[in-house]
């Protein structure tokens, strides 16, 4: 501590391996715990995804600065609904192609606000591997 936090290699958290492993409820989580609330602030957003298969359908919302999402539920009134398969959201993850891409290659359709989209993914935050637990 007297010198220092010591230059150690950052472990690749986000590898192929781990994405891929990652079930749907548990990435939706990690997008819950990467939102930043004051970023979010009073938005209300409420988008239907669609994975293809039929425990592939999730209902995210934003509300109070806090994002739930629930399997199996679509909502009537959502923003907007995004559909794509887990490849393509793998990708997404993993930095192998960009949203703007993949949804001009007609890899993810969005119908509905597209805007709301856009505006959650503007709103989670990325963060450093290696950060000070106690600082002098």
């Amino acid at each position: 501590m007297r010198k220092g936090v010591a230059p150690l290699p950052t472990p690749n958290t986000a590898s192929p391996d781990t994405v891929r492993a990652m079930s749907l409820d548990l990435f939706f989580d990690y997008l819950g715990v990467r939102l930043n609330s004051a970023k979010a602030g009073d938005a209300n957003i409420a988008l239907n995804f669609d994975f293809g298969d039929p425990d592939g359908k999730y209902l995210v919302e934003l509300q109070n600065g806090v994002l739930n999402n629930t399997a199996g539920e679509q909502a009537d009134n959502a923003d907007a609904t995004v559909t794509l398969s887990r490849d393509v959201l793998n990708r997404l993850v993993l930095g192998e192609t960009t949203l703007e891409k993949a949804t001009t290659d007609g890899d993810v359709r969005v119908t509905g606000d597209p805007d709301k989209l856009n505006q959650l993914v503007s709103m989670l935050d990325t963060f450093e591997f290696w950060f000070n637990i106690v600082t002098p």
